[in-house]
This record gives C-alpha cells, structure tokens and sequence, in this order.
C-alpha cells in the first residue's frame, strides 16, 4: 500500500464549512449546498484545495446532523443528491475537492438498521448495535454518556439496554460485527464512487468501544478495524482522511498517520485547543501559558517530522473565533488574525481554515435566547441549578460557547450580511457592517489578503512542506518564533504572541533575508509591536 504518488493535500489548504451557516439561497434562512456552489469562486480566488463539509446527510439533526439516518441520502434542508453531485462537479473544476464529514461510530435511531434492530432479539439487525441484557433502572453499569446521563438506554419491548455514548438517539455501532463493517465500507466506495475527495472522520477512536471493561476511545481493536477499512475502501489512494481523534498521543499519531497510508492521511488531535481550560470542564477558562503553548505544538512537529502528519488548525465548528480566542478582537483584531495566521501557516502540516476566519470574523455576546447550541443550554441550567452566578455563566458563553463559531457568514455589509434573504436561524454577528468579505477583498492589506499569500507561499515553496521545524526561544513569556530548514533554506517566523511591545534582540536576523510576509508596514529596529508577526526567508 506504499503511496508513491504526490500527495495533493500536502501542500494544500482545507476550508471547512458549516452547511447551516454559509450561504442561504432559497429564503429559509438556512444554508444549503447551492449557496456553498454559488461561493466556489471566492473560495478558488482565497486558493483553497479541499472543503470539509458539516454533516449534511439526511438526518433528524437531535445532534447538528452527526445522527445519520440514511448515510446515502442529503437532507432536504440542505438540498438534494443531484446538488450534493453538482457541488462534486463543480468543486473539480476550479481543483477544489469535497470532504465530508463521516460519523461511523454511531447512527441515528431513525436509521433503518436500528428500527429493525429494535424488533426483535432475532432480527438480523439487532446485533449491528451494542445491547446489553438487564432490568429496567439497573443498567448494565454505570458509564455515562458525553451529553450527561447514563451511556445505557432501556428498551421495554426486548428487555435490554443498548450502548450510546452520545446522545440516547445515537446507537453505537457494533464494529465487532463484520455486516457492519463491510456495510460500512460499500457506502464508503460508493461515495467514492461518486467523485468525493475525502472524509473527515468524526470520534472515529471510539469505534473499538468495549463498554463491559468501560472502554470507549482507543480500544484494543481500533488500528486493527482501521487498517482493515483503509485496506478494503481509500488505502494506498490520494483520498484525504482525517481522524477526529480527542485522545491521540503524538505515539498514536504515527500510527494513524503513518507515511505507508496503512491508516489515514492525518488526525486532528486537540491539546493546543484545551490549554486555556482551567478543570475538568471547558466552560472555566483561564488565560493561555505561551510556553505552554509553544512546547505542545513543537512536541506535535518534532514528533511526526517524517514520521507521520499534523493537521493544523486554530478554528473549527465546535471552538471559539481564535481571534477573540487568543487575540484581540477589538482594538488588535486585523493584527492578532494576521499574526495568528502567520504562526500556524508557517508550520508542517495541512492547514485548516474555518469558514470566516479567513476575514477575521469573531465571538458574539448574545442575549440567552438567541442562543441555539443544546450543549451551551444545558450548560446554563446546570450551572444556575448549582448556584453559579449569572454573569459568570454568561462570560463562560460568551468565550467558549459553539455559538460563536456558528453565527452565519459576513458577505457583506447588506441586510443579515448577504447570508439570506428570509430570516437566519441564528442571529447574525452585529459586526458585519465593519467585518465581511466584500469590503476584504477590495483591500490590499486587509486579513483575507494576508491569508490569499500564506495559501499561495504553501503551494509554491516547497520548504513550508518540507522543512524541519526548530523551537526558537522557548522560555520567551510573549514571543513564539522558529525555523523550518530544508537544505540550505531557511524559513523565520518570529511573532509577538500579545498587545504589547516587545524588545526582541535575541533573534538575528540575516542581511541577505527576504521578508515573504509582515502584518506591519513599518517596523521597529529590535522592536515588535503589539501581535507583530514576521515571516522571512533565508537561502544560505
């Protein structure tokens, strides 16, 4: 299965999309997948190689559509199959491939399989989910699922609980089954089949579960189950997958990842992401330790040099806007974008664009009800039940909520920013009269720029693929800068990290060095102003 071929995604950008969010074409105030076809040239213009997709299959959406019901079917909020095959088409011929997101560790309960397993004991679906014998109100044990309560749901009719780690309208999937498996992987070809460039694979470690010893994420069968899908459907292809995988070590990480394409392309792994959590729970936030910061992504870099592949990425459906995040959305933001921008583009890896980042889109501060996120609902009642103070629950929304990143996009400073022409289903950010794309790409300097010239040096400087990372500074409180070196190349990114300005003599700058890339048009001599970023290029 050795992949001689160039791989296309190793020197290319993904754009992620929340379906929902991105453009409305039909006045239901929701997004849908002509509107993602409409915008294919701002994205070929912004130099993007791939889209991941949110879930758009047909779904009952109790989990944002991570509940497939029909794994071969768009839901008609979205569109139709034909549209989902025109987005295909359309996509290749501005080199733009289309990777959805797959959720294989569980479906929906309004799939078929689990209305049949529900039947009976006997029927020949019953044993495509995890059930477990028992009496109602003693269940099998006492795991609990992610979205709180018991991970076991009892079903009168049978007498038995069945396993679901999510919500109780996601069955786990029984990977022990070999049906299941091989049903699993004809629907996989056959989305391939169809022309699709890859899949991002959603909580794909917990597919090897073994809820009788509590074990759900890296299971004692999970690269054996792995191996054997990669083998039977993508493997040794230039397909993109990306493993969703909470609970990866930069050790697991080469296995998933691993150059012979025995697994997948890469993982998103997420200790950077949790490194401003303060606790068990992401809802208490505490400021983020640069050092910190800069000895997991180094870790991830060193570790896989050659080895494997990082994915890189600041952003996603589920996180904050990194500006208001780790920057400074107010008097800062178009610096704080760009330098935060520079630190992840320059790295190893694939870089992933979250939809409205690339402008510099930020957090919102909503009243409760016009909030929709069921996790960050919940989250609120729990905690006004325990005693918690209202604005400290509010300020917990307000940095961490998956809201922020689900307000819909800002095209332009028309009437719900040119999302839609009916009402959004989530309030727009009040911001885009100032913040949206139209006005951006009118602009010489402004943060969609920036991001068009860091897609492009990726494309054609093969160091940024390359090149070996080295740590610069590692102990600096407000500086984060490092080398990437391929032969008698070299790459310095050098970044002030907060709103301050930094004396910063410790790094030589070579004479003959061309600067590729700055967020400042003046500089200062030894100087970094606040959140400056710099990017040079040195051939020795």
């Amino acid at each position: 299965m050795e992949q001689k071929q160039k791989l296309w995604w190793k020197d290319a950008v993904i754009y992620q999309i929340y379906p929902k969010s991105f453009q409305d074409t039909n006045g239901d105030g929701i997004g849908d997948i002509k509107g993602i076809i409409k915008r294919l040239d701002y994205l070929q213009e912004l130099g993007i190689k791939g889209i991941w997709l949110s879930p758009v299959y047909q779904s009952p959406q109790d989990d944002n559509g991570y509940d497939i019901a029909d794994y071969q079917n768009i839901d008609p909020m979205f569109g139709t199959m034909e549209d989902m095959l025109c987005l295909i088409e359309e996509g290749k011929k501005r080199d733009i491939r289309i990777i959805m997101d797959l959720v294989l560790n569980h479906s929906s309960d309004e799939h078929r399989w689990f209305i049949e397993a529900k039947k009976s004991k006997d029927n020949p679906y019953h044993d495509y989910y995890v059930w477990r014998d028992g009496e109602e109100g003693v269940p099998p044990n006492d795991m609990t699922s992610c979205f709180s309560g018991s991970a076991w749901e009892w079903v009168p009719e049978l007498k038995q609980y069945y396993f679901h780690q999510f919500s109780k309208k996601q069955p786990d999937l029984n990977w022990e089954n070999e049906k299941v498996r091989k049903e699993l992987y004809q629907m996989i070809k056959w989305w391939m089949d169809k022309g699709l460039g890859g899949f991002r694979l959603d909580v794909i470690d917990c597919i090897a579960k073994e809820p009788d010893k509590k074990i759900t994420g890296n299971g004692p069968r999970l690269h054996e189950f792995i191996k054997e899908m990669a083998k039977e459907t993508f493997g040794g292809s230039d397909f993109l997958t990306v493993g969703e995988t909470w609970g990866a070590t930069p050790e697991l990480a080469m296995q998933y990842s691993n150059p012979d394409g025995s697994e997948f392309s890469m993982v998103f792994q997420f200790e950077h992401i949790m490194l401003d959590q303060d606790g068990p729970e992401k809802w208490d936030v505490k400021p983020l330790d640069l050092v910190e910061l800069k000895q997991v992504l180094s870790k991830w870099q060193d570790a896989l040099y050659q080895k494997g592949w990082n994915s890189l990425f600041w952003n996603n459906h589920d996180l904050p806007r990194a500006v208001s995040r780790f920057g400074d959305d107010k008097v800062y933001r178009v610096e704080s974008a760009k330098m935060l921008a520079t630190v992840l583009h320059g790295m190893q890896g694939t870089p992933y664009i979250y939809q409205g980042e690339e402008i510099g889109m930020t957090n919102v501060q909503y009243e409760l009800g016009e909030y929709r996120d069921i996790e960050l609902l919940n989250m609120y009642q729990e905690r006004k039940e325990k005693g918690y103070k209202e604005a400290d629950i509010m300020n917990s929304i307000y940095k961490k909520g998956r809201d922020n990143a689900r307000t819909p996009m800002q095209w332009s400073d028309e009437k719900e920013a040119g999302f839609t022409d009916g009402t959004p289903w989530m309030k727009v950010n009040p911001n885009y009269k100032e913040i949206h794309v139209e006005r951006q790409r009118k602009e010489e300097d402004s943060i969609f720029t920036y991001y068009k010239t860091l897609v492009h040096l990726r494309k054609e400087m093969p160091i940024f693929v390359e090149g070996k990372y080295e740590l610069l500074l590692p102990n600096h409180p407000d500086i984060f800068a490092y080398r990437r070196i391929l032969g008698n190349e070299e790459l310095l990114i050098v970044a002030n990290f907060h709103g301050n300005e930094i004396q910063c003599p410790d790094i030589q700058v070579e004479k003959e060095a061309k600067k590729l890339l700055s967020n400042y048009k003046e500089e200062k001599v030894g100087v970094l102003q606040p959140y400056e970023a710099r990017m040079y290029h040195i051939i020795k």
